[in-house]
C-alpha cells in the first residue's frame, strides 16, 4: 500500500475520528496530542492547558484510493471552521482548529481548500482554521483509540454538544 499521512484538529479527538474511519482508503485514524512543548503528554496535562498540545486525529492513507484534497474536504464538514477558541462543547486551546501539514504539496491543498471555502458564502464570519507544519504526534492512552466503537452512548452524548447540529444545518447544503 502506497502510505500517506493527514493530522486534523477538531476539537474533541473522539468526534473526529469515525467519520475518516468509514472511508475506503484509510488505513488507521489515532486518536492523539499535536503542537505542544512537552514530550509523551497525558490526557490530564493537555486537559490542564499547561503543554500547548491540542486534541487530533493522525489517519493513515492510501493517496491511490483517497486524495489529501478528499480528507481535508471531509475535515471542513465535522468542523465549524468560524471559531477558533474550541469546537462546539469543547472549549479552549487544546480543542482548536488546525489542519497541520507535513508537505508543501500539503499546505498548497489545504490553504487552496481554505480559501474555497471562504469565497463560498457559506458562512458570514471568517474561516479561522489554522494550518500550521505538523509537529511530533503522541498518539492517546488506549481507552481514547476508536472511541466510537467502545463507547457508542458517550459517543453519541458528545455529538449531542452542537456538533451534529451544526454538520446537520451548515453543511447538508
Amino acid at each position: 500500500m502506497n502510505k500517506d499521512t493527514a493530522i486534523f484538529a477538531g476539537g474533541c479527538f473522539w468526534c473526529m475520528v469515525e467519520p475518516f474511519d468509514q472511508q475506503a482508503g484509510i488505513e488507521k485514524v489515532i486518536s492523539g496530542y499535536t503542537g505542544g512543548h512537552v514530550p509523551n503528554p497525558t490526557y490530564e496535562e493537555v486537559c490542564s492547558h499547561t503543554t500547548g498540545h491540542t486534541e487530533a486525529v493522525e489517519i493513515t492513507f492510501d493517496p491511490s484510493i483517497i486524495s489529501y484534497k478528499q480528507l481535508v474536504d471531509i475535515y471542513w464538514r465535522q468542523t465549524d471552521p468560524t471559531d477558533a477558541s474550541g469546537q462546539f462543547q469543547d472549549r479552549g486551546d487544546s480543542y482548536r482548529p488546525v489542519i497541520f501539514v507535513n508537505s508543501d504539496e500539503q499546505r498548497k491543498i489545504a490553504e487552496n481548500s481554505k480559501e474555497e471555502l471562504a469565497n463560498s458564502g457559506m458562512f458570514d464570519e471568517p474561516i479561522v482554521t489554522k494550518i500550521e507544519d505538523a509537529k511530533t504526534f503522541y498518539p492517546a492512552e488506549e481507552y481514547h483509540q476508536d472511541f466510537y466503537k467502545k463507547n457508542p452512548l458517550r459517543n453519541q452524548i458528545e455529538e449531542l454538544g452542537g456538533r451534529q447540529q451544526f454538520k446537520d444545518t451548515k453543511w447538508k447544503k
